[in-house]
């Protein structure tokens, strides 16, 4: 049974019964009640209810459990869908914009049109594939959001924008061999949703791969690098179409939960200084959207290496754009050396961190053997274009 067939089995009263009663099914125990079940239901619909139940349980991380639960998924729909966290914060900045109407373009299952729709944005939900088409227009009926979310079956490229305030294009980014990296070779490409983009009213966003080349960025785009939870989840180019609505050439870093965003102010890269007392992780929205020189300025810090995005400082001030560490000891890359510290300080709760260095931090745990009540950072990194060793603990974030 294909992925098509699978949903619309699911959505017949006999397969809505069925989802109920493997809601909760323990993966271990998932051939016995399959074998049960399988003598008063055909067997592809047993197979696509449990399928189903899976999905709803890897979704929780996406959508949370309430939502999760009552939401229909294809495989690839679970893979590729938006974060709920992130979503909500672009429909919010979308609603701030004055924005009451979206074409959302690649809708996949309808993660980003749900939120548009949550934050009262009329949704057009567009997506080529029927499966996720017809997952998209379920989610909408489960989720009672049917009144703000028209889902169409058709190809993005030949569906009339016009009478939306804002686009929403979320292009494909994985093939047949996984990830794709060229913009170009997006589906579709990243030039089409550009001037699709160009072409709305007040504004638009295109979600892409947090890794786009700066250069890759339309000048007349606003750059936006969003984390959650310190994980870096995707790249948005803002166009506004109103005066002011949107930054043309600006660059921001968003984190969430908050959120907090970091805005570029154009500083050159920071100074290269001798190590301080303490070392600033960036988070790596900040990393990606080129903007440690912002915190380096904000903690009146340089950095280690003129290469690697960590910043030294010797006094303690706290950003919610990165992570500080107290470091107590500095030494050349040796790993005797390290394992007789850890030793000596009775370290068993070890986090390796590293960049710039191609030894694998859990290498580095296997060669130092860490055992003890006492816990510790250690940094795997260059100082100044030496192989180094910092070790130290987290002080924590603004």
């Amino acid at each position: 049974m294909n992925d098509l067939d699978a949903l619309l089995a699911l959505l017949t009263p006999e397969g809505r019964a069925l989802l109920d009663e493997v809601r909760d099914t323990d993966p271990a125990r998932e051939l016995a009640v399959a074998t049960r079940l399988r003598r008063t239901h055909p067997a592809e619909l047993v197979s696509a209810a449990l399928g189903q139940a899976r999905l709803r349980q890897r979704a929780v991380a996406k959508f949370g459990a309430r939502d999760a639960g009552r939401m229909f998924f294809t495989p690839n729909g679970v893979e590729q869908s938006t974060r709920a966290s992130v979503a909500a914060y672009r429909a919010e900045r979308l609603a701030a914009l004055g924005v009451t109407s979206v074409a959302d373009l690649c809708c996949g299952i309808g993660g980003d049109a749900i939120a548009l729709a949550r934050a009262g944005i009329r949704v057009l939900a567009v997506d080529r594939d029927p499966a996720t088409a017809t997952a998209a227009r379920a989610n909408a009926d489960a989720l009672g959001l049917g009144e703000l979310m028209e889902v169409r079956e058709a190809d993005v490229t030949e569906v009339d924008t016009g009478g939306y305030d804002a686009v929403f294009v979320d292009p494909a980014r994985r093939g047949g061999r996984g990830r794709i990296f060229d913009p170009e070779a997006y589906s579709p490409p990243l030039s089409w949703a550009v001037e699709a983009a160009r072409t709305a009213p007040r504004a638009a966003a295109l979600k892409v791969a947090p890794g786009i080349p700066h250069e890759a960025v339309p000048t007349d785009a606003e750059a936006e690098w969003i984390s959650d939870g310190g994980d870096v989840k995707e790249a948005v180019l803002w166009f506004g179409g109103v005066p002011g609505a949107v930054r043309a050439g600006a660059v921001r870093a968003t984190l969430l939960p908050g959120p907090r965003t970091l805005l570029g102010t154009g500083l050159p890269d920071p100074e290269v200084r001798t190590p301080g007392r303490y070392l600033y992780e960036p988070d790596g929205a900040v990393i990606r959207a080129h903007l440690v020189a912002e915190v380096a300025e904000q903690v009146g810090g340089g950095l280690l290496d003129a290469t690697i995005a960590y910043v030294t400082a010797d006094g303690l001030l706290p950003t919610p754009y990165a992570t500080a560490y107290e470091i107590t000891d500095r030494m050349p890359f040796n790993v005797k050396k390290l394992k007789a510290l850890l030793r000596e300080r009775r370290v068993g709760n070890l986090t390796v961190k590293k960049r710039g260095s191609a030894v694998e931090p859990e290498e580095l745990r296997r060669k130092v053997k860490p055992q003890g009540p006492n816990a510790a950072t250690v940094f795997m990194t260059r100082v100044a274009g030496a192989p180094t060793m910092l070790v130290g603990r987290p002080v924590g974030k603004a």
